[in-house]
């Protein structure tokens, strides 16, 4: 039992807590604990970038699907807000919270919190891959694939919504593999 507590405490599932009002409580589900699984399994060569493109694409795909058919106005406003703020962003640190605030916002537009763990994990693992040469030239296409993103979204349009989000991912993908051979 304490070597299944303890397994547990590592995996960041539950935490344990001395003294008379301790024991062991369950953590909340925090998209880090996921991310570092993800992250140490990349960084063992268990799982490839193609891997973890093809798992994104697919993920986002079926969030921007249920953010079409689920999402709220409220939602659809705050995503068209973060597109602005990330058009006057000129820093590509703040441009990466931007971005990771976006999708976090589409996938909390599913209704389903699993889906804002693994994007929240997903967009953290791949920001390494992201940054490097050409990472401008990427830039200059989001704003544009961003709006149209969040208008067929408004549209319930899921066909052009998921279209729109596949071609972006794409591009990244490109970028990524690009970076990697270099």
């Amino acid at each position: 039992m304490r070597e299944a507590l303890r397994s547990l405490e590592m995996s960041g599932i539950i935490r344990n807590e001395k003294g008379v009002k301790g024991g062991a409580f369950i953590q909340a589900a925090e998209n880090e604990h996921v991310a570092q699984a993800m992250q140490d399994f990349v960084h063992l060569g268990k799982v490839s970038l193609d891997e973890l493109t093809e798992a994104r694409l697919s993920i986002q795909a079926t969030v921007v699907r249920l953010a079409c058919e689920r999402g709220t106005d409220a939602q659809f406003d705050r995503l068209a807000a973060i597109v602005e703020q990330t058009r006057i962003e000129t820093d590509v640190e703040a441009r990466y919270h931007c971005a990771v605030e976006f999708y976090q916002v589409l996938a909390e537009a599913t209704g389903n919190r699993i889906y804002a763990l693994f994007v929240g994990a997903l967009s953290s693992i791949l920001q390494a891959f992201v940054a490097g040469p050409n990472y401008k030239t990427l830039q200059e296409t989001l704003i544009d694939s961003r709006h149209r993103l969040v208008t067929a979204l408004r549209e319930r349009d899921c066909d052009a919504a998921v279209a729109e989000m596949t071609a972006h991912l794409d591009r990244i993908h490109q970028h990524m593999q690009e970076n990697a051979a270099r």
